[in-house]
């Protein structure tokens, strides 16, 4: 048994099943609404994760079968055919070709959910089902906010995907935090979660890094687990802080770390 692959599979289909409702719920004008993406529209965001399950179906296929991933030009007629589309179209075809990526993590028994390596092409070494699966889940869960956030400006993250979300949140970190934006200060954070309840370091120094909380932080931030996650990915403006984000420490401000983590 693989309780982590199996949690972040069942989170998938939870956020799947939620997310067409939604789509089923709105009007060919909401499609072209502004997206909390700040480049796309909603329906853009739509296409978004309508190609990316193609090729994450792909990819997974190409494991199963020996294959290995497909090369560039594939992924670059997946976009090519879902940028040709209308905004209904992309609703429509996101649907069917996620519940589809959906449905392929699930038939997966508990043998190869444990077992099999999955080659993304572009992380050094192919992953286990938990961590792949895990790497759609962020994408998937963090792009459904923005399509909600259209329409509900305190629109938090999925509940059931936070908490392996959190657990994983160690894996991009270093990717996603610009700790050049400080301006050359050095500050090692204590963070304080909420629903889940968690305590850990992050560290502003030479790279951005979690690690075990420090015994003496320059600054302790206390979010909601929900909000730290969308703050590590740039999904972070005032308009969308709730009341219950705090940070005590003269070395460092909310607005700091929104600079720090930039977004995608």
């Amino acid at each position: 048994m693989n309780d982590r692959a199996d949690q972040t599979i069942d989170a998938l289909r939870g956020g799947h099943d939620y997310l067409t409702a939604v789509v089923h719920g709105l009007a060919t004008a909401d499609l072209t609404r502004p997206s909390g993406a700040s480049e796309w529209d909603v329906s853009q965001v739509l296409s978004h994760l309508g190609s990316g399950a193609e090729i994450g179906l792909a990819s997974l296929e190409g494991a199963l079968n020996g294959t290995g991933p497909k090369d560039g030009d594939f992924n670059k007629s997946v976009w090519a055919r879902w940028d040709a589309m209308s905004p209904v179209e992309r609703a429509e075809s996101f649907v069917t070709a996620n519940e589809a990526l959906v449905r392929g993590y699930e038939s997966l028994d508990p043998r190869a959910r444990a077992e099999l390596r999955v080659d993304l092409g572009f992380l050094p070494a192919p992953v286990d089902v938990a961590t792949v699966a895990g790497l759609r889940l962020g994408e998937f869960t963090h792009h459904t906010w923005d399509v909600e956030v259209a329409f509900d400006r305190t629109a938090v993250l999925a509940p059931a995907a936070v908490e392996p979300l959190l657990d994983q949140a160690g894996l991009l970190i270093g990717f996603l935090g610009k700790v050049e934006a400080l301006g050359g200060r050095q500050v090692r954070l204590a963070v304080h979660t909420t629903a889940p309840r968690r305590a850990f370091g992050l560290d502003l120094v030479d790279a951005v890094a979690l690690t075990d909380e420090p015994a003496e932080p320059d600054a302790v931030l206390s979010a909601p687990a929900e909000w730290w996650l969308r703050l590590v990915t740039g999904r972070h403006a005032a308009a969308h802080t709730p009341n219950e984000v705090t940070l005590k420490g003269d070395s460092l401000t909310l607005d700091d770390l929104r600079r720090v983590f930039p977004g995608f």
